[in-house]
């Protein structure tokens, strides 16, 4: 399973709001005012997002200032404004149950700058398993991502000097809504076979390349609660994001990105979700130009499993599958592992702790032909280290290679040939 990094006990309330409000506090006296000599000014902002490798932060905030007229940048300081983060569980949490990376706390402001549209963009503080600017909280006991209900406020200290007319405070910050242009560029879809969908199209035309990525057990629905957002795939890590960047399109000479997201666990019932996935891959075929000899599978943990399952299902299918850290004992016999024929390569870290390595990963490249294997000893990027069972990263960077062949290389030479 996968889950956000930061850590923490479910404290008790409720979920918060979606609108942020903020008045200047009474200390600020200039600010005050200031306010009270101006009319009332109120100003919407965004949430601006990230999917880092241990999953979504907001990295900044966007104040929709730019209709304010010309800001003095002098002005616009650290000091300007101070944010405070509120994140909450949209879900009931039990007593004793326990919800990783809610919070409530004050964001640092570490730079303040004026874009080129006059807004305001406040940058935060963040980085890979530092408290305070997740999106996703992780319920142990439906084993879930979810999105969390934030709640910003911010508050003014100094006014804004203007070009032209008097300085500004502003009295009122309302709260719009998240922006992460990766995720956003994934288009939400829902299928007839009752699941639903994320879609990356490329901008060239022509038959193009598709590739399937299949998330984890953490990224699932969890339907006794109502709770199916297809979106959580996109946001507790970079697995679709990865094949959706410049870098990756280039090697893949454009390609769709598909996430269908499982209404539980593809471990669950890997024979009833194989023929849903087959028609998220169809629907999308019937509506966008497929090369259908350059269709790949590639998914983590749950996924990793279930990619190797639907090359079982459907043999001539795919061009080439990447299961990463996959579930693989007691759950795919020896007998089809043997036979599967769909170029193969498999991904996990010695330090998984939450599925076997050498019972999987390891297990499965001595039975599958002639499949490639990459087995790193820590899974560290940028100097961090992550949970070992968190492989994925490598390949969301395109890191492991044969031969000097790096695996998304590798996955675009490979063909199908089930067009001919």
């Amino acid at each position: 399973m996968t889950m956000s990094i930061s850590r923490r006990t479910v404290l008790a309330g409720s979920a918060g709001a979606a609108v942020g409000l903020a008045l200047p506090a009474a200390a600020d006296a200039a600010a005050a005012d200031a306010a009270a000599a101006h009319p009332a000014t109120a100003v919407r902002f965004t949430l601006d997002a990230e999917t880092l490798d241990g999953g979504e932060q907001v990295t900044s905030v966007t104040l929709d200032t730019g209709r304010l007229g010309p800001i003095a940048a002098s002005s616009v300081t650290t000091g300007t404004f101070t944010v405070h983060a509120k994140a909450t569980s949209p879900l009931p949490i039990a007593p004793g149950d326990q919800i990783f990376s809610e919070y409530d706390l004050e964001r640092e402001v570490t730079a303040a700058r004026l874009d080129r549209h006059g807004d305001i963009v406040l940058e935060l503080s963040h980085a890979e398993g530092q408290l305070g600017g997740g999106t996703l909280g992780y319920i142990a006991s439906r084993g879930r991502n979810v999105r969390l209900d934030l709640v910003y406020t911010i508050i003014q200290h100094t006014p804004l000097v203007r070009r032209h007319g008097a300085p500004v405070t502003i009295t009122r910050f309302v709260q719009g809504r998240l922006r992460n242009p990766e995720v956003d560029a994934f288009g939400h879809h829902a299928s007839r076979s009752g699941l639903k969908y994320r879609l990356y199209s490329p901008t060239a035309h022509g038959p193009r390349p598709l590739v399937v990525w299949l998330h984890g057990g953490g990224e699932g629905a969890s339907l006794p609660d109502g709770y199916y957002d297809n979106e959580t795939t996109l946001r507790a890590n970079r697995g679709a994001l990865g094949f959706a960047t410049p870098a990756a399109q280039r090697i893949f000479s454009g390609a769709y990105v598909v996430a269908p997201q499982s209404t539980s666990y593809w471990i669950e019932d890997g024979d009833r979700f194989a023929p849903q996935i087959l028609e998220v891959i169809r629907e999308v075929a019937r509506k966008h130009p497929i090369d259908p000899d350059r269709i790949y599978v590639a998914g983590c943990s749950n996924g990793g499993y279930m990619s190797l399952k639907m090359t079982t299902v459907y043999p001539s299918l795919f061009a080439a599958s990447v299961p990463i850290c996959g579930v693989v004992q007691s759950l795919i016999p020896d007998a089809q592992l043997t036979r599967i024929s769909t170029p193969t390569w498999l991904v996990a870290s010695r330090d998984d702790d939450t599925v076997d390595p050498v019972a999987n990963t390891e297990h499965a490249h001595d039975l599958i032909p002639r499949s490639l294997a990459t087995l790193y000893d820590h899974v560290i990027w940028n100097g961090h280290q992550f949970p070992g069972h968190w492989s994925w990263i490598y390949v969301a960077r395109n890191d492991p290679a044969v031969n000097s062949t790096h695996i998304w290389q590798w996955m675009a030479r490979q063909r199908s040939d089930q067009g001919r």
